[in-house]
């Protein structure tokens, strides 16, 4: 390739700018420029901000950037996890970095990342590129659930397809990533590869309830008849949602997050952007029906976590507590409202069917990204953490 020659070094290629070429270097940058950075993005995952590195104080968190030229023109959240008794690290940056993916010299820009991690004691780097590959509309998904012979999303045609998905899949095979295996029901160790979104760009609160089926907009008035009234909560609120989050996993059997998590999480993001997270609240004649948090940078906003009561579930809380999210994100003027995970399941009889189905209720559509990708900067130290990991 002329204008620069490919080393390899520590097991990780690394391309050395030659004259006339200018070098991406990447170094560890404040909180300050990190969010700055961020800014003037469209979308970036709140799992990319600084203060999600507080919220998860049990990694040691880093802020990187990527500088050409002396200008920042990207950046990352790192997160740290110590294996037991070593210092040594599995650096992960979760639905990150952010960078320009679209760049035809990707590795040009992972290269000089790797050679920084593995400097700060990290044995391997596990990330999440904000790339999608594949989308399917709400009706394709519906239509293909009805038809027993079809299990997967991966089984039917995509309404759209991102060919740069591929070429950024093939960019990290070349360069030594392999991608993270699905764990069982379909979702990774880390963020999931499929999630459910409501396109909101240049669409009216009508356009969006349009779009929704017969069930969902009957289900919102129902919960407006009934005289849910759905408002915004404050850190005082936390415990009576944590009390309704605490009911919903002992019925939907997974484990609870205690109520200082959600404490420590609403401060930090809230104190680094004061419209960061929001709690939401459904009453229907008193009681709190349903709860749930909002997440917002940039255009982008998401549906966090939710809870919902066993009783009373006839007034429909959690369509109507949903609704009123969707609407304030299409106030604050956002581009789309993120659902977050679902399965790419499609078989009736599977466990996870009711999520997608819920999900599939708004309207939106499925989105595929590149999912998860793991370099292994040591091997002999990867391969055993990688053996822990499927003992587990």
């Amino acid at each position: 390739m002329p204008g620069r020659f490919v080393v390899w070094r520590w097991g990780v290629r690394s391309r050395v700018a030659c004259r006339g070429v200018s070098r991406i270097v990447v170094r560890t940058i404040n909180a300050a420029h990190h969010l700055a950075f961020l800014k003037e993005q469209p979308s970036a995952s709140f799992l990319q901000t600084p203060a999600w590195g507080e919220v998860k104080s049990e990694w040691r968190r880093e802020s990187i950037g990527w500088y050409r030229d002396s200008r920042l023109v990207g950046a990352g959240l790192v997160l740290y996890r110590q294996l037991p008794k070593v210092k040594r690290y599995l650096a992960y940056l979760p639905e990150g970095p952010v960078i320009d993916w679209a760049d035809d010299d990707l590795a040009d820009w992972l290269s000089p990342m790797a050679e920084h991690l593995r400097g700060n004691g990290a044995f391997g780097v596990r990330m999440g590129p904000p790339v999608v590959t594949r989308s399917w509309r709400a009706d394709t998904i519906k239509k293909a659930i009805a038809d027993d012979t079809r299990r997967r999303l991966g089984d039917i045609p995509p309404d759209a397809r991102n060919e740069r998905g591929g070429d950024v899949q093939a960019v990290l095979r070349a360069e030594g990533w392999r991608p993270v295996a699905a764990g069982n029901g379909g979702f990774t160790a880390g963020q999931p590869q499929f999630v459910f979104q409501i396109p909101l760009a240049g669409r009216s609160e009508d356009d969006v309830l349009k779009s929704m089926n017969q069930q969902w907009r009957r289900n919102i008035k129902k919960a407006d008849k009934a005289g849910v009234v759905v408002t915004q909560g404050g850190a005082d609120d936390l415990l009576a949602f944590h009390a309704l989050y605490a009911e919903t996993a002992r019925r939907d059997h997974f484990t609870p997050r205690p109520v200082g998590y959600f404490e420590h999480m609403y401060a930090t993001l809230r104190a680094e952007d004061p419209d960061r997270i929001r709690l939401y609240l459904a009453h229907h004649e008193g009681d709190l029906v349903s709860a749930t948090t909002w997440v917002r940078v940039g255009r982008h906003t998401w549906y966090s976590y939710g809870a919902s009561s066993t009783a009373k579930r006839d007034v429909r809380g959690s369509n109507a507590v949903q609704w009123q999210m969707i609407r304030d994100a299409i106030a604050a003027d956002a581009d789309v409202y993120d659902l977050r995970g679902i399965t790419e399941t499609l078989d009736p009889d599977d466990p996870h069917i009711g999520l997608i189905q819920f999900k599939v209720g708004t309207g939106g559509e499925a989105v595929e990204t590149v999912g998860e990708w793991d370099l292994a900067l040591n091997r002999l130290v990867y391969k055993a953490f990688d053996f822990y990991m499927s003992r587990r």
